[in-house]
């Protein structure tokens, strides 16, 4: 995996790094993003764009947002979405659902 987006990100969904995404490699889940980790070439452009900074590489999540690395991952299996690996979000859309633990996060109030 290369990038992986965190909590910061549940409920805000800003989309600016969907935006810059060369390989549109981010998915829209119900509450959150999602980057595909077999599609991310590890660029990094998304990181500089995330205005929560919810977007860290693999190997730089902070200890108490380590288990969005499975999140991610995950989300694209027969436990989540069952997306597999479709090549590219925009041909997706939107996804209902969210990964386990994102859709069990405690929801975040609208300012």
């Amino acid at each position: 995996m290369a990038y992986v987006i965190t909590s910061p990100c549940i409920d805000v969904k800003d989309g600016a790094c969907v935006q810059c995404c060369p390989v549109d490699c981010i998915y829209e889940g119900g509450r959150t993003l999602y980057i595909h980790p077999e599609e991310c070439i590890n660029c990094g452009v998304c990181v500089s764009v995330c205005p929560t900074e919810a977007i860290f590489h693999d190997e730089e999540l902070p200890q108490s947002e380590a288990m969005f690395a499975a999140v991610n991952r995950e989300f694209f299996g027969p436990q989540a979405s069952a997306l597999g690996s479709p090549g590219g979000a925009c041909d997706v859309g939107k996804v209902a659902c969210d990964h386990p633990v994102v859709a069990a996060w405690t929801v975040r109030p609208m300012n």
